[in-house]
C-alpha cells in the first residue's frame, strides 16, 4: 500500500508519522515544494524576537531524519502540479531541476496548508512588507532587521501571529505598533477575554490603532483611516486563505471560503483521497470510513 502526502509542514508530517505508526510495511512518500519539513509555524516568531537562538530549533525533522527513523521518503524542492484521481497519478515537478515526473498511489493526503492575504494597497509590494508563513520568510525577515537596521515596525492585523510577530519585534529592539481594524485583538476572543490581551501588550510598550485601518505604506509611514505611524518595516497579518487550487483543479469539493471539505475521518469526496490540515473543513457528509486514519 503506497500513501502519498502533498505538503510536508506540520499537518502533512504528522499524518505520515502516525501512517508508519499503525502500519510497518506501507511505502509513504512526501512531498513538499518548499525545502524545509516538519517545522512549528508557532515557534517562527520566536526565532525573530531571539527566544530560539539556533535555526535548526526551527525543524523538528529533516528528510534525513524521517528516512532513518520513520522510513518515509521526503522529497522537498518537489512540488505536485497536477492530481489523476481516476488514475491515481500525481504529476510532480522538481523545482531544483526542473524535470517532470509521475509518482502513482493508493492512496493520497492533502495537507496544502493557507497562504497569507496581502490586501490592494498602496505600498504593499515594497521591500520593507513582509508576511509571515515558513522559514525562508522568518530567516527574511531576520535578515532585513539584522541588515538594515529598522528601527520602527508596524503590525498590520491583531490575530495570532500579528500579536506574537509584534512582542517578538519589540523583543528584537524595534519599536512597534498594532493597527487592527476590529475593537479588540484575536478575533475569535470576545472583547472581555481580549481586555487581557490589551493589557499585556500595552505594558510591552506597543500602541494599539484599534478600530483603524491601513490605507496605503510609504516610505517610512504606513498611512491609516485615522492617522499615520512612523515606520520602516511592515508585518501583514491580516489572515490567510486556503491553498487549494490543485484539490479544486481535479474536482476535490471545497467550500465557498476555499477549504477542502472532508468527513469526520478526513475522506474527501473523491475516492482514496484525504485532507488535513488548516486548508480543511470537516463536514460529515461521507459514510465510508478509511480504515488507517483512527
Amino acid at each position: 500500500m503506497k500513501t502519498m502526502i502533498v505538503g510536508g509542514v506540520a499537518g502533512g508530517a504528522s499524518a505520515a508519522a502516525r501512517l508508519r505508526r499503525l502500519d510497518e510495511t506501507a511505502e509513504i512518500v512526501i512531498l513538499e515544494r518548499g525545502e524545509f519539513v516538519s517545522f512549528a509555524n508557532c515557534g517562527l516568531p520566536y526565532y525573530i524576537g531571539g527566544a530560539i537562538t539556533k535555526r535548526e530549533n526551527l525543524t523538528l525533522q529533516t528528510p534525513e531524519s524521517f528516512k532513518a527513523r520513520f522510513r518515509i521518503d521526503v522529497r522537498v524542492c518537489n512540488e505536485a502540479i497536477k492530481i489523476d484521481p481516476e488514475a491515481r497519478i500525481v504529476t510532480v515537478k522538481n523545482l531544483r531541476t526542473g524535470e517532470i515526473y509521475e509518482e502513482a498511489y493508493d492512496n493520497l493526503i492533502l495537507s496544502p496548508g493557507a497562504e497569507p492575504i496581502k490586501p490592494n494597497l498602496e505600498g504593499i509590494d515594497r521591500d520593507m512588507v513582509f508576511t509571515l508563513r515558513n522559514i525562508p520568510d522568518t530567516l527574511k525577515i531576520k535578515n532585513y532587521i539584522d541588515t538594515a537596521k529598522p528601527k520602527a515596525a508596524v503590525v498590520i492585523g491583531g490575530g495570532y501571529i500579528g500579536v506574537e510577530m509584534a512582542e517578538n519585534l519589540t523583543e528584537a529592539g524595534l519599536d512597534v505598533s498594532i493597527v487592527e481594524l476590529s475593537d479588540h485583538l484575536i478575533a475569535s476572543l470576545d472583547f472581555d477575554m481580549a481586555a487581557d490581551v490589551h493589557r499585556y501588550i500595552k505594558k510591552k510598550g506597543i500602541p494599539l490603532y484599534l478600530q483603524n485601518g491601513v490605507t496605503a505604506i510609504r516610505d517610512h509611514a504606513v498611512v491609516l483611516q485615522h492617522g499615520e505611524i512612523s515606520a520602516d518595516m511592515v508585518i501583514l497579518s491580516v489572515g490567510v486563505r486556503p491553498e487549494t487550487a490543485l484539490a479544486k483543479a481535479c474536482g476535490i469539493r471545497v467550500n465557498p471560503r476555499g477549504s477542502i471539505v472532508v468527513d469526520s475521518r478526513m475522506k474527501t469526496n473523491l475516492p482514496h483521497i484525504y485532507a488535513v490540515g488548516d486548508a480543511v473543513e470537516v463536514n460529515d457528509f461521507i459514510t465510508n470510513r478509511p480504515a488507517f486514519i483512527p
